[in-house]
């Protein structure tokens, strides 16, 4: 197991973007469309914006039409957490990075195979590894 990280408030604010601060810390959403990682199809690894852990890879991306990047699964099992989001007058089961509890997204049960499931992602969260920079 990857060792937790924690931070001060503070700490989060000076390294993140205003954007990247709201939407993994605050539980913010992008609007539809607007992400960078939206329509991406560079092969390599979605990592935690925040801590740099592996959470998905590009072969599990598809476009699911909602406007956010969607994956059929994480990388693995470990690298995400779930729990229950009633926000918004609903009820969700929000993603979040294992490592350092960043707010990543929501997961569906309307997916394609294998998984059946749709983790829908903030690009803001995300930040993409080529996988020609990986060494």
């Amino acid at each position: 197991m990857t060792e937790k990280i924690q931070k001060t408030d503070e700490e989060w604010r000076r390294e993140l973007t205003p954007e990247q601060y709201r939407i993994t810390r605050k539980h913010g959403t992008e609007r539809a469309f607007t992400g960078e990682y939206n329509k991406a199809k560079t092969p390599g690894t979605y990592k935690c914006v925040c801590c740099g852990e592996p959470l998905f890879q590009s072969d599990d991306k598809y476009d699911s039409g909602s406007g956010w990047p969607s994956f059929t699964r994480p990388k693995s099992e470990a690298a995400v957490g779930t729990s229950t989001d009633q926000s918004h007058m609903m009820t969700r089961t929000e993603v979040h990075c294992a490592r350092c509890a960043a707010h990543l997204g929501h997961v569906f049960p309307d997916g394609p195979g294998p998984t059946g499931l749709r983790y829908c992602v903030n690009s803001a969260s995300l930040k993409l590894e080529p996988e020609d920079d990986k060494g």
